[in-house]
């Protein structure tokens, strides 16, 4: 098995960290708010490290998962950072959501400190990272990725090589694109059959089953019929931050988005109704005209 550092224990780095555990990885933990990382280490009986560099110098592999691509430069070059912590031999792969820029600025110095790199963004919800379904779409050199694949499989039903470095995270803003766009029209669908007097859980289970029902439709079931009651698994904050970098990707390429742009849209508007840490299929409840989220 494999020495495997976990940067980032958030709710994905959380869960990545359980199917790794479960396929016998050796695991090191790091977060920057440290008690979260304690109690999974706890749960998992893994290691616990005080820095990125601890965390990266007791492994052989590194996958950082952090929320953008400020916390993807602190992480790597701070103090105590991911770069002090390389060495031969060593590969890091970052599966954040962040321009195909940011990995390709760290390449330089990842590899002047003897290690490889990888950028491996991921899709698929929590559950079905903890249950090692994901899909990962890689950028990077061929070798890198064998060093990494056992890593990898633990985590993944496919693992897609796409190309070179920053391949893999043009990749997840392409697919970002098609969730982002299917949250929308999920939650326009829904709340189109709710107000022709549909019941709310019996018109899911008809878009679930219809041409349009993918697995996003079904894994976001309780998200879309319940909101009030099941946590959020990736916020409506998160996912503007998201359509933010895939609206600027877009222009880079000269690529016209504007189905993005009204999803942005519809996501800014939530945010000022109050709903930036509410799943972000809250939308739907911005649709119905539900009003500002209550707050503490």
């Amino acid at each position: 098995m494999t020495s495997v550092a976990v940067l980032g224990t958030g709710h994905m780095g959380s869960a990545m960290s359980r199917a790794l555990a479960r396929a016998g990885h050796r695991l090191t933990l790091y977060n920057r708010t440290a008690e979260r990382a304690r109690l999974l280490a706890d749960e998992l009986g893994a290691d616990l490290a005080s820095s990125a560099a601890e965390a990266v110098g007791a492994s052989e592999v590194a996958l950082s998962m952090v929320a953008d691509e400020a916390a993807v430069e602190a992480l790597y070059r701070g103090p105590g950072g991911v770069i002090e912590g390389l060495g031969p031999g060593k590969v890091v792969a970052d599966m954040s959501t962040v321009p195909p820029s940011v990995v390709q600025g760290l390449a330089a110095d990842v590899r002047a400190a003897g290690g490889g790199i990888l950028d491996a963004p991921v899709s698929g919800s929590v559950g079905l990272a903890e249950a090692g379904q994901l899909t990962i779409m890689v950028g990077g050199e061929a070798d890198d990725l064998e060093r990494v694949r056992p890593v990898f499989e633990a985590l993944a039903k496919q693992v897609f090589h796409l190309g070179p470095l920053g391949s893999g995270a043009a990749m997840k803003l392409a697919v970002n694109t098609l969730i982002f766009g299917l949250n929308q029209a999920v939650a326009e669908g829904l709340v189109i059959a709710e107000r022709a007097g549909i019941e709310r859980e019996r018109a899911y289970e008809v878009l679930a089953a219809s041409a349009a029902g993918a697995p996003f439709v079904g894994y976001k079931r309780a998200a879309f019929l319940e909101p009030d009651a099941t946590p959020p698994a990736f916020t409506v904050e998160l996912a503007e931050k998201d359509l933010r970098l895939i609206t600027a990707f877009a222009d880079a390429l000269g690529v016209p988005v504007p189905q993005a742009r009204t999803n942005l849209a519809v996501l800014r508007a939530a945010t000022d109704e109050g709903r930036a840490g509410a799943d972000f299929s809250a939308v739907a409840v911005h649709l119905r005209g539900g009003g500002p989220a209550v707050t503490d």
